[in-house]
Formats: structure tokens, C-alpha cells, sequence
């Protein structure tokens, strides 16, 4: 059904490096570039990529209100164990991995350093 997300970066370098490190640890790798580097997209080659961008209009990146990309894991462990790799990555908490809505679902919450929300997430 989602074929990408996109979310703006300030730095498409420390961007790369970041998410590089990161979606690393689900096997991703990039996946789609643009020839002038403005757009990159990361994929494990099992659903849809994950792509940063600098702003198409040139004006500066904003990760807006309520904003939020859901990072699926196999389960509550790998939930925590995401988050804490992004935080090591430069990520801050905004939410402690752990079970949420009596259990239904493991979530855990960051900013990356750009300033958008990220969640790792799983059912159940």
C-alpha cells in the first residue's frame, strides 16, 4: 500500500549518515538517488523505502506538528533495541521503548537530529 515516506533533513550528509546507520540495522541500504543528492531513499528490499530529502522549494526543512514515521520491528525487544540504537546514533527520547495500549502494541519514541519524530514500532 505505501510505496515511500519522505521526511526533510538540513544536512543530506549527516542524513545519510544517521539513517545509513540506522535502517543498517534492518538491512537496508539506498536504494533510489537523485543525481544531484537532494533525494535519498533507503529500502530492505521488503516493503517501502524510506527516503530524505532537502525541501523541493529550497526553503528550510521543518519536520512539522504531529508528523511521525512509524519504523516497523519484529517484536518488543527489537523495539528497544531501535530506539536505543538511534539515541547512540544522536537520536533523543521522546518516549521509553516498551509495551503501550495494554499491550497491544511495543512502541518507542525519538527525535532524529533534524528534528523529526520517529517511531519503532510492532504489534503485540
Amino acid at each position: 500500500m505505501l510505496a515511500y515516506s519522505t521526511i526533510p533533513v538540513s544536512d543530506m550528509d549527516a542524513g545519510r549518515e544517521f539513517y545509513g546507520a540506522l535502517l543498517g540495522e534492518l538491512g537496508a541500504k539506498i536504494s533510489l538517488e537523485r543525481p544531484d543528492g537532494g533525494f535519498v531513499a533507503f529500502s530492505n528490499g521488503k516493503g517501502a523505502m524510506f527516503g530524505i530529502c532537502k525541501p523541493w522549494n529550497g526553503e528550510a526543512p521543518n519536520p512539522g506538528n504531529g508528523n511521525m514515521t512509524a519504523i516497523a520491528c519484529a517484536d518488543g525487544d527489537h523495539v528497544k533495541a531501535m530506539h536505543a540504537k538511534a539515541i547512540e546514533l544522536g537520536a533523543t527520547n521522546d518516549g521509553d521503548a516498551g509495551p503501550r495500549l495494554d499491550g497491544q502494541v511495543h512502541c518507542g519514541y525519538v527525535h532524529d537530529p533534524f528534528g523529526n519524530k520517529l517511531n519503532f514500532f510492532c504489534m503485540g
